[in-house]
C-alpha cells in the first residue's frame, strides 16, 4: 500500500517539478524586478547603499530600473524552452551581484558574526534559488 502511494507521489512530482520550478523562478524574478521598475521595492535602500559603494557614478534611479528589468528578463527566460543555459548564466551573475552586500555592507547584512539581519537572511535564502536553477541545469540535454 505504502509503495503504491510512494510511487504515485514520485510519479506526480516527476511530472510537475520542471514546470513548477520554472514558474517559481519566473514569479520571484519578474515580481521583484517589477517592484524595482515601479520604484516600490523594499530592497531599494540596500541596492542604493551597494550602488554607492561600488558604482557611485551611476544614478540610483537608472540602476534600480535597469536592475529590475534585468530581473524580469531572467524570469521570462526561465519560461522559454531552449534558453535555460542563458537564464542560468544570468541568474548566477545576478546572484553574485546580490550577494555582494554580505561582504561589502556588513553593517547592513549582519547583526554580529554569523547572525544575519533581515536583509542578510533575504540574501542568504538565494542559495535555494541557485540550487533550483542548478537542478534545472542538471536536467538539460547535452548539446552536441
Amino acid at each position: 500500500m505504502f509503495n503504491f502511494i510512494d510511487k504515485f507521489i514520485i510519479d506526480f512530482l516527476m511530472k510537475i517539478w520542471k514546470p513548477f520550478s520554472r514558474i517559481s523562478i519566473f514569479i520571484i524574478f519578474f515580481y521583484f524586478g517589477l517592484f524595482k521598475v515601479l520604484n516600490l521595492s523594499p530592497a531599494s535602500p540596500l541596492v542604493e547603499a551597494l550602488l554607492n559603494k561600488t558604482l557611485p557614478f551611476i544614478t540610483f534611479n537608472f540602476f534600480l530600473k535597469f536592475f529590475g528589468v534585468f530581473e524580469m528578463i531572467i524570469g521570462i527566460l526561465f519560461l522559454i524552452p531552449k534558453v535555460e543555459r542563458i537564464a542560468i548564466f544570468l541568474l548566477i551573475l545576478h546572484m553574485f551581484i546580490v550577494a555582494l552586500p554580505l561582504f561589502l555592507l556588513p553593517q547592513i547584512t549582519w547583526q554580529k558574526f554569523l547572525v544575519p539581519t533581515l536583509e542578510g537572511q533575504y540574501i542568504i535564502k538565494n542559495l535555494a534559488i541557485i540550487s533550483l536553477a542548478l537542478v534545472i541545469g542538471a536536467h538539460l540535454k547535452k548539446e552536441d
